[in-house]
């Protein structure tokens, strides 16, 4: 299972970076499975920067998330792993605390390398992501298991159900919903998980966003 995960999230990062994107954007309306996602009439795909920093280039950096801190030909500046804290900051050799959440780790690293030129000269630094552990979705209500699910792929209502070893024997498995706040408003997108299982068109299932809340009544 651990290995089908990986090699799943490695499949699905293009998909993962537009669903960050479009809610960046913040394109309220569900998007069903299967078809493609656009903003602005064009295909969001990664950036092609050439440095590999382990997700895509559009990826916001957040709390918990593990980094790699890498300064060319200066070990004593580079970190191999990091965690970043819960007032968005890490520690870094010479400059100690910067600020790395609500960035890129392209951002991340120009700010990283501005920081230490008065100690290296001409600091080469490149910032991978090594874990991912910032975004998350919540299931609640009549679920086998309830909380917080990190969301490092791309998932869909179904999936995340699934993950939660699926409705209760006492869930309205036709009245799921999911909650999701798109620029301070909240809005509820209907799922039937019935239908969905059963592969009929009104059980259309649909890509997930961090911070979307999974509901399903009892």
């Amino acid at each position: 299972m651990i290995i089908h995960n990986s090699v799943r999230a490695l499949l699905s990062w293009s998909s993962f970076a537009m669903l960050f994107s479009i809610q960046a954007a913040a394109q309220a309306p569900a998007t069903p499975v299967g078809r493609s996602v656009k903003a602005s009439g064009a295909a969001i795909a990664p950036a092609q920067s050439g440095v590999d920093r382990g997700i895509p280039d559009k990826f916001i950096i957040g709390e918990g998330d593990v980094l790699q801190i890498s300064v060319w030909k200066e070990p004593d500046a580079s970190v191999p792993s990091m965690v970043v804290r819960a007032d968005g900051k890490i520690t870094v050799p010479f400059i100690k605390e910067v600020v790395v959440a609500g960035m890129t780790a392209a951002q991340a690293e120009e700010i990283i390398a501005a920081k230490l030129k008065p100690f290296i000269m001409e600091p080469d630094v490149t910032v991978v992501i090594r874990e991912v552990h910032s975004k998350k979705i919540y299931l609640v209500g009549a679920l086998r298991k309830t909380g917080a699910v990190e969301m490092n792929h791309p998932m869909t209502v179904l999936q995340a159900l699934t993950e939660a070893g699926g409705p209760n024997d006492f869930a309205k498995k036709k009245e799921i919903y999911v909650l999701r706040t798109t620029n301070g408003s909240q809005v509820k997108l209907p799922f039937n998980y019935e239908a969905a299982i059963k592969g009929e068109q009104a059980g259309k299932d649909y890509w997930l966003m961090p911070n979307d809340m999974v509901v399903v009544p009892q």
